[in-house]
């Protein structure tokens, strides 16, 4: 704990038990496989983009304590909404109150509800349109094709959204991951905003599909990424949520060993799940880690953690811990 900061040693001292426990044992594993040389995946689900998880894991980032990420559709776009419209949010605190009246008179003054945090659709998702969608069209009309997150880069690193800018630059992990040219993969980028307005340009005949490079090419990326990086001893999965986040990234593993026959391919290495989705009939977010060995995901030996609380509150503690704040 000698280089650890007030946050680290907090949380060591009173988190002793049950899911504060888990949360400092994930943390120590986490600074473990890092410091021991081995990469790191962080699969996001959930709002966390939305939440700021950004003000941690933008640091993460240019530290080098993740070097590839999974995430939905919506949390590679709302970090950006959130760095170009954060006056405009607004927060709902009393939301577990509001009638269907009240929630479609937000959808009428442009508000779209999470949870208790609204995002404005005219600043966030329309100020970003017109860009995008020039950025779309230019490789076109080239023919080139990218990743919906390299179109994402390519915006911010032009410097087209600076006059915007609403927070500090460096709470956005979406400019850290461009600057970086940090490898993403987004599973079902297309239930997403802006996936649905690039589906609506292509319905209208104004894009074509083929400019998006699809989910199938992602796995593909990722399988030749594993292979790359994985050297030995396999890459550790640090996952927050369920769903496809972490669902798509992780069965990579498998098919290189499975269906590929690449027999020689590490399982991975570390892996922990912050949830609140509990274990039940049929659900593989709460699934428990061992259920991932049947599946050819995990190793018997591979380190594992299961944190059931929230990732709002969860996450930014184990990045604080790994950071040494």
């Amino acid at each position: 704990m000698e280089n650890k900061g007030p946050i680290s040693q907090f949380i060591t001292e009173h988190y002793k038990h049950f899911n504060a426990a888990a949360l400092v044992d994930a943390a120590k594993g986490y600074d473990d496989h890092i410091n021991s040389g081995k990469k790191m995946m962080i699969a996001m689900a959930g709002a966390m983009s939305t939440a700021e998880l950004g003000k941690s894991l933008a640091e993460m980032i240019r530290q080098d304590k993740v070097q590839i990420i999974s995430c939905t559709g919506a949390n590679l776009e709302e970090d950006i909404m959130n760095l170009v419209a954060h006056s405009h949010y607004k927060r709902v605190p009393h939301y577990r109150d509001l009638s269907p009246k009240e929630e479609w008179e937000l959808l009428e003054g442009g508000l779209n509800r999470v949870t208790d945090t609204c995002i404005p659709e005219e600043e966030a998702f329309r100020r970003l349109q017109k860009h995008i969608f020039k950025i779309w069209k230019d490789a076109e009309e080239k023919g080139e094709r990218y990743f919906p997150h390299e179109y994402m880069y390519k915006m911010l690193l032009s410097g087209v959204l600076e006059q915007y800018y609403e927070i500090d630059p460096k709470n956005s992990w979406m400019l850290a991951a461009a600057e970086k040219n940090l490898p993403i993969v987004v599973p079902g980028w297309e239930d997403s905003t802006m996936g649905n307005i690039f589906a609506s340009y292509t319905i209208k005949g104004e894009l074509k599909t083929s400019t998006m490079k699809s989910g199938i090419e992602y796995m593909n990326f990722l399988a030749d990424w594993y292979t790359n990086n994985a050297g030995d001893e396999g890459i550790g999965f640090f996952q927050i949520g369920g769903g496809i986040a972490g669902d798509f990234p992780i069965c990579v593993v498998p098919m290189l060993y499975q269906d590929l026959e690449r027999t020689d391919t590490p399982f991975w290495s570390y892996f922990c799940q912050i949830s609140d989705s509990t274990t039940s009939y049929g659900s593989y977010s709460g699934a428990v880690p061992n259920e991932k060995i049947t599946w050819g995901k995990l190793d018997i030996n591979t380190p594992k953690y299961i944190v059931e609380s929230d990732a709002t509150i969860v996450a930014p503690l184990i990045f604080s811990y790994v950071l040494g704040w």
